[in-house]
C-alpha cells in the first residue's frame, strides 16, 4: 500500500490523539475541531481496515495496532520536524550576518546608519557582539569584525573604514570655565582604557610640567562620555563615538588641537574562508558609506 498525500492530515490527527489519548486535546494543538479529529481517525481506520483505538465513556485507549502505528508515525513525523527545522535554520543563517565589534562604535556610529542598511537590504538580519575580549573567528563565531586598532592581523583579511581623532569635551557648566587648553589640566578628567590619551593630547597642546587628576577611569568609551555629561570632569572624546553627545548639547568641545588617533577602524575577516552573500553585502555598504563620510569633508 502506497502512502498517499492525502494520508498525511489524518496521519498528523491520528498520531496528536494517540499522544494525548484524547481527541479535544489533540484539537486543540491542531487548531481543529475534536469532530474533525475524530473524523480523521476514522477515515484512517477505515482505509486501513483496524481499529485504531478503543472507544469508551472516559475517552479512548489505543488499541495494539493504533500503538503500531502511534510509535511509527511519531517517530516519523519527528525526523521530519528536524528537518524542516534545520532546513529553516539553514535558510536564516544565510540571511543572517553575525558581527563582533566595539560596544561604542555600535551604540553612536553603526546603529544610526544601521536603517539605511535594512532599507537596502531587508531580508537580511544583524546580529551584533560587543564583548571587549577580541573574538575568534572558528566554526559558530562571527562572520566578520569591525576592529580598531593598526589595521593588520595575523590570518585576518582587512579593509580601511575610517580614521578617528581625540579633543577634550565636557559639559557646558564645566566647558565656561575654560578658556585655554592648560585650563582643562586643572579639572577632575575622565579617561578610557585605550594607550592613547590624556598625556598625549597634553603634550600635543604644548601643556607640561602639570599634575593631571584622572579621577575616573572606564573600559568603554562611551560610559567616559556619558561621565563627562553628568558633570564628573573633562574627557577625551574619540570623534567617530561623540556625535550624538554633541549633536544634543550634552558635552560641548574645550580648546586645544585636534589628535590623529594612531589607530583606524578596520572590518576584518578569516583570510581562508569566503564571505557569504549576506556578509560581502554589508562589507559592501560599510565601505561605500565610510567613503561617501570621507568625500563630504
Amino acid at each position: 500500500m502506497s502512502l498517499r498525500p492525502d494520508w498525511l492530515p489524518a496521519l498528523s490527527a491520528f498520531e496528536a490523539a494517540a499522544r494525548h489519548q484524547n481527541f479535544a486535546h489533540a484539537a486543540e494543538e491542531l487548531h481543529l475541531t475534536a469532530s474533525a479529529v475524530s473524523h480523521h481517525v476514522r477515515k484512517l481506520e477505515t482505509r486501513l481496515g483496524v481499529a485504531l483505538f478503543q472507544r469508551h465513556a472516559r475517552g479512548v485507549t489505543l488499541t495494539a495496532e493504533g500503538r503500531r502505528l502511534a510509535d511509527a508515525a511519531g517517530s516519523a513525523l519527528t525526523d521530519l520536524e528536524g528537518v524542516l527545522r534545520g532546513l529553516r535554520g539553514a535558510r536564516e543563517d544565510h540571511d543572517r550576518v553575525r558581527i563582533s565589534t566595539l560596544h561604542s562604535l555600535t551604540q553612536s556610529w553603526l546603529l544610526p546608519r544601521l536603517p539605511a542598511f535594512t532599507a537596502l537590504h531587508p531580508r537580511i538580519s544583524i546580529a551584533i557582539d560587543t564583548e571587549i575580549a577580541l573574538t575568534r573567528f572558528d566554526d559558530g563565531g562571527p562572520d566578520l569584525g569591525i576592529r580598531h586598532g593598526p589595521g593588520h592581523w595575523a590570518g585576518l583579511t582587512s579593509h580601511h573604514v575610517m580614521d578617528d581623532a581625540l579633543f577634550p569635551v565636557a559639559n557646558p557648566d564645566i566647558a565656561t570655565r575654560v578658556s585655554t587648553p592648560a585650563d582643562i589640566a586643572t579639572l577632575p578628567l575622565v579617561a578610557d582604557l585605550a594607550r592613547q590619551g590624556w598625556h598625549d593630547w597634553f603634550r600635543a597642546a604644548d601643556v607640561h610640567g602639570v599634575q593631571l587628576d584622572v579621577r575616573h577611569t572606564f573600559s568603554d568609551s562611551t560610559d567616559a562620555l556619558e561621565a563627562a555629561a553628568r558633570g564628573l570632569g573633562a574627557t577625551l572624546a574619540r570623534e567617530k563615538i561623540a556625535t550624538p553627545w554633541l549633536d544634543d548639547g550634552r558635552l560641548q568641545r574645550l580648546p586645544g588641537p585636534i589628535l590623529p588617533a594612531r589607530w583606524s577602524y578596520h572590518i576584518v575577516y578569516p583570510s581562508h574562508r569566503r564571505l557569504r552573500p549576506a556578509a560581502q553585502a554589508f562589507v559592501d555598504w560599510l565601505l561605500a558609506v565610510s567613503a561617501e563620510e570621507r568625500a563630504r569633508r
